[in-house]
């Protein structure tokens, strides 16, 4: 995987003036574009596309200051139909207007190009088994809310607080398969895992397939795989969010699986009544890299 990501550093570095081909990219290289973004993002701690957008505009920067070219050949020749948007984007990572650069020679924020490496970590084993499961179903109220990597997400508190507590109950008691009891599911992430992009969050159940859905609960029909599965212990959100982290830093480069498409799955097995602390299990799902 480091050396995947590498390979796909340097070939943004041999195409930033160009749109690329990141799935035929992926393909070459034995994996998945999905997989391939979301190490990317988990491990360089920005989307690829950001990434991208600032090396772009970090070399673009340096033909502004030399001033050799008006601004919309260099908004062309950097992959920009119009000095506007070009403008725009170089003002996202440089805090300034191109125009302002030329004149003043600054701000410039550089990025530099990413090199991943291998570093040795992981004295502490994580706690993981791989289940093969049939075809499932999970059922629920879900609703469209933010990504947001650090603490407790607001949204999916408001919406898990607005439910009565009979419902909850209705909900437990139609679980019938694993993962158990109720859970928190997120589907249609961006594969970027960009901070603030909406995702799919249902809170409910996972029942078999044969098992009757009520008209009044939204439904996720997830197919059948494998998964990975890690227990976390400790303090809640912030266990969790950690162990999240590490199955991109330590498990995946460690281990011949690689992310599928599909839902994040977290089932609480136990907590404290304030919710400070629990034990959780984290699925996600995986097929052979």
């Amino acid at each position: 995987m480091i050396s995947a990501l590498n390979r796909l550093v340097d070939f943004v570095e041999a195409h930033l003036t160009e749109d690329f081909d990141v799935n035929g990219l992926a393909r070459t290289l034995g994996t998945t574009e999905y997989h391939l973004r979301r190490m990317f993002s988990s491990l360089a701690g920005m989307p690829l596309s950001e990434y991208v957008r600032r090396r772009r505009m970090t070399v673009a920067a340096a033909d502004v200051v030399r001033g050799e070219d008006d601004l919309l050949s260099i908004a062309v020749r950097h992959g920009y139909g119009s000095t506007e948007a070009f403008g725009r984007a170089f003002r996202a990572v440089h805090g300034a207007g191109p125009g302002d650069v030329r004149r003043d020679g600054g701000p410039l924020r550089s990025q530099p190009q990413l090199r991943f490496r291998l570093t040795v970590e992981g004295s502490i084993p994580m706690d993981t088994r791989i289940v093969d499961r049939p075809a499932f179903r999970l059922v629920g109220h879900a609703a469209r809310v933010p990504l947001i990597h650090h603490g407790i997400n607001p949204y999916i508190q408001q919406h898990i607080t607005a439910l009565p507590q009979e419902e909850h109950l209705r909900l437990k008691a139609l679980s019938d398969t694993e993962p158990g009891g109720l859970l928190q599911v997120s589907d249609d992430v961006d594969p970027d895992s960009t901070e603030g992009s909406e995702l799919t969050y249902l809170h409910g159940v996972a029942v078999s397939q044969d098992t009757a859905t009520p008209d009044d609960l939204d439904a996720i029909e997830v197919p059948a795989g494998m998964w990975a599965v890690f227990r976390t212990a400790g303090p809640h959100p912030q266990a969790l969010q950690t162990a999240w982290a590490a199955t991109a830093t330590e498990w995946f480069p460690a281990n011949p699986w690689r992310l599928r498409p599909g839902p994040s799955i977290v089932a609480i097995i136990e907590r404290a009544d304030d919710f400070s602390t629990a034990t959780c299990e984290l699925w996600l799902p995986i097929e052979p890299s």
